[in-house]
């Protein structure tokens, strides 16, 4: 199966008055084309760090990157046309329409304007958002404005999706709406890498996982293979959760996310 992603042993140093910082400490990762891959991680893992390298949006101290088969590092341009990013702070003017949004981005990236118009209609019915497309994005709802960045990011026709925790703050309708657009994208052949903190969405979602902490790549498997391979380990007398696998692979404990194990938190 060909890869989407692949990095090997990533590294990014930062260097300060306070000495050298190791954020991300020889991150190998294999996503196949195709996949809705999860990518978890406590907040200053090197989550963030590794996504702003993959996309082109932070140099990389040492080893290699290549996504869509193009080598971040040589080809910067090329990778960014074969990637769609929707960071978790949606950047949309309120003064524009859903439409007059999308087709601006279309234009950009070279369509001309009978072809930006027909890619701006294919994705607002992906989206599910044909009846607001000519109103002013002041006025949609937090999932719409979402829906919206994810339309955006795809204007290109992306080989892979990157998506900074796209449901961060909405509420559970809009939470899943979101979810239904993200499997209707894949179902298109888009391979999606998602960064999320809620570990009940990396369940639902995602093919494959992997969990980074310190820096490094401590767990790694499908959500149910992970699920089994801790119950065997503690011979556990049922099926853990999700949220056991990460506590367990992270060396955290329940009580220090007391209320708060569906949301990953340093």
């Amino acid at each position: 199966m060909p890869l989407a992603v692949e990095a090997h042993q990533l590294v990014k140093r930062f260097s300060g008055r306070g000495g050298t910082v190791d954020a991300v400490r020889g991150v190998d990762l294999r996503v196949e084309e195709g996949e809705v891959f999860g990518f978890l991680g406590p907040n200053g893992a090197g989550k963030s760090t590794t996504v702003r390298m993959l996309t082109t949006l932070m140099t990389i101290t040492s080893g290699t990157a290549r996504v869509a088969g193009i080598d971040v590092s040589d080809e910067p341009d090329a990778a960014r046309r074969g990637i769609g990013v929707a960071l978790q702070e949606v950047g949309l003017d309120p003064r524009q329409t859903g439409r007059e949004l999308l087709v601006l981005q279309a234009r950009l990236f070279g369509s001309s304007a009978s072809q930006a118009a027909d890619r701006a209609q294919e994705l607002l019915e992906l989206v599910d958002l044909v009846d607001a497309a000519d109103r002013r994005i002041k006025g949609y709802s937090g999932g719409m404005k979402r829906r919206l960045d994810l339309a955006s990011a795809l204007v290109h026709q992306p080989k892979v999706l990157f998506l900074d925790e796209p449901t961060t703050g909405l509420d559970p309708a809009s939470r899943l709406t979101v979810w239904e657009e993200m499997r209707r994208i894949n179902a298109q052949g888009t391979t999606v890498f998602l960064t999320t903190q809620y570990l009940e969405e990396a369940d639902q979602l995602c093919s494959r996982l992997a969990i980074i902490d310190g820096g490094l790549i401590v767990r790694e498997g499908t959500p149910v293979e992970l699920k089994a391979e801790l119950r065997r380990r503690r011979s556990l007398p049922q099926d853990p959760s999700l949220d056991d696998v990460f506590l367990d692979a992270t060396g955290r404990t329940r009580e220090r996310i007391a209320g708060q194990v569906q949301e990953v938190q340093g």
